[in-house]
Formats: structure tokens, C-alpha cells, sequence
């Protein structure tokens, strides 16, 4: 609906104060509701003053303790105090301008004490710093402040670039460490796990090893019980003899070798057969010499 008013009554709407004068000096606060005035003894409304919450955007740009220039943003919210509305009404005669002032001084003078690092940190003490300076001043001129709000705070575009590199930077180095380490486990793992297949392939030919020297003794002493006058020399003879042949068909019956050239004859067959046996009188010489 809003405020109506006519030369001898008038009505001041909710979260609303007039501002009555007699003879050009002020009188009384008009609340809200319907009002009547005496214009034969000089009674006047002069003005209309909103007590609900008004919003002021500030931008103030100032210097940090580290020298970089920054820009702050805040947001100033603010009401007229219905006991104190005369003051308001007389006293500023444009209080977002005041209001305005009194917030450039008391940032600037607070933000030049800390690093840029820090007044990111605390913008809220300085939010809460501004707001106390500005509470006592303005509570002089009947105005109250509700809420400082530091909106944003924006370095130069060269600051924020070089903040973002050192960022990147940083996370970089520690991507780097993580990688390292990760590559480290790796290579001990696989070392490990080299170290654990070799050891068991050598434990398997150890194994393949003592299975084929049993073997070898049971077919010979299996071979002197039931044949009567051979000697263990020529049992050897003959075993070597037939794995010479098993391992020459095994050979050629694989698919995947190609052509093989191999001495081949009776002679040949003798000469391993005294390879080995040497080979072996060497290990036992070479035991005996350790036990002694």
C-alpha cells in the first residue's frame, strides 16, 4: 500500500518511521500506523526513514603485507535503529557514501599487517574488524550494522597466475614422490619375485636331479639281481644306451625343432657314457676333499 499522507493525517506502513517537525525543528518519531497532524501549530512530516535490512557492495583494493595488490569484496548489511531515526535522519546526509569511507579505512588499515596467504586464511577476523570499527561510528548516526560479509577476495592477474603454477608445481613434486615410490615397490617385487623363481627352479632341478640318480641306482641294482654275471658297468652301458635313443626320437617326433645335426654311432654312445662317469668321479672327489 504503501505511505499516504494529506495535510492533516497520514499513514506510515510497517518497518517504517516518519520523521514529524514542528516549525522546522524536529518533534517525534512517527511509528507505524495512522497519523494526525496539527498544521495550525506548525506540525509537518518531514520524511519517511525503512527500518528493514539494506545491502552495500563495497569493492576496496589495498596492499598486502607481502606487497601484492588485492581487490575485496564486501557486503555490507545495515538498518536504521527506530529509537535513534532522528539522528539517522539529520545527522548523514548520504550514509552509503559515509558508510563507504569508513569501510576503506578500516580495511586498509588492517589488511597491510597480514600476508597474502593470511588474509585468506582470516578474512572473516578481518569481516569481524571492519564490522567493529564501523558499529561504533555508525552507531553514533543511528544506523546499525547487522553483517560484514567479505564476499571475495581477488589478488592481481599475475599473483594468481604465479599461486596457480606454484600450485601445479607442487602437486607435481608430489606426484613425482608417489610415482617414485610406486616404481620403487615395483622393481623390489619384481627382484623378489625373480629371486623366489629362480630359487625354486633351481630346488626343481635339484629335485629332477636326485629323482634320475634314484632311478638310475634301482634299474641297476634291479637289473645285477635278475641278470646274473653283469657288473654295474655295463647296466650303466645299456641305460645310457637306450636314453641316447628316447631322447633322439624325442627330438625328432617334436614339431617345432628344425633340423639337428648330432654325432651319431656306438662310439659316441661310449664316450658319454665316459663323460658322465667322470663327471661324477670329479663331484665325489671334490665331496670327499671337503669333508676332509
Amino acid at each position: 500500500m504503501g505511505n499516504t499522507f494529506c495535510l492533516f493525517c497520514g499513514c506510515v506502513e510497517q518497518s517504517s518511521v516518519g520523521i514529524v517537525e514542528q516549525w522546522g525543528r524536529f518533534q517525534r518519531v512517527a511509528q507505524p500506523g495512522f497519523q494526525i497532524f496539527n498544521p495550525f501549530a506548525g506540525e509537518c512530516l518531514a520524511g519517511i526513514l525503512s527500518t528493514r535490512i539494506a545491502s552495500l557492495d563495497v569493492k576496496i583494493e589495498t596492499k598486502t603485507k607481502d606487497n601484492v595488490f588485492v581487490q575485496l569484496l564486501c557486503s555490507i548489511q545495515y538498518r536504521v535503529v527506530k529509537e535513534n531515526a532522528d539522528d539517522a535522519f539529520y545527522e548523514l546526509q548520504n550514509p552509503q557514501e559515509q558508510i563507504q569511507a569508513y569501510v576503506f579505512d578500516v580495511a586498509r588499515a588492517i589488511v597491510p599487517k597480514m600476508n597474502l596467504d593470511e588474509l585468506f586464511e582470516q578474512k572473516g577476523e578481518v569481516a569481524k574488524g571492519v564490522m567493529e570499527e564501523l558499529g561504533k561510528v555508525m552507531g553514533e548516526y543511528g544506523y546499525s550494522i547487522e553483517h560484514i560479509l567479505m564476499v571475495d577476495i581477488i589478488p592481481d592477474p599475475s599473483v594468481r597466475r604465479a599461486m596457480n603454477e606454484i600450485n601445479a608445481a607442487q602437486r607435481l613434486l608430489l606426484a613425482s614422490e608417489f610415482k617414485g615410490e610406486a616404481d620403487k615397490v615395483l622393481i623390489v617385487k619384481k627382484a623378489e619375485a625373480e629371486a623366489e623363481s629362480k630359487f625354486l627352479g633351481g630346488v626343481g632341478v635339484a629335485r629332477q636331479r636326485q629323482a634320475i640318480t634314484d632311478g638310475l641306482r634301482e634299474n641297476i641294482l634291479q637289473f645285477s639281481n635278475k641278470v646274473e654275471g653283469t657288473s654295474a658297468k655295463e647296466v650303466m652301458d645299456l641305460i645310457m644306451i637306450t636314453q641316447y635313443f628316447d631322447t633322439i626320437r624325442d627330438l625328432g617326433n617334436n614339431s617345432k625343432n628344425t633340423t639337428v645335426f648330432i654325432p651319431h654311432g656306438p662310439g659316441h654312445v661310449r664316450d658319454i657314457g665316459v663323460q658322465i662317469r667322470n663327471g661324477m668321479m670329479e663331484a665325489s672327489c671334490a665331496q670327499v676333499t671337503d669333508v676332509e
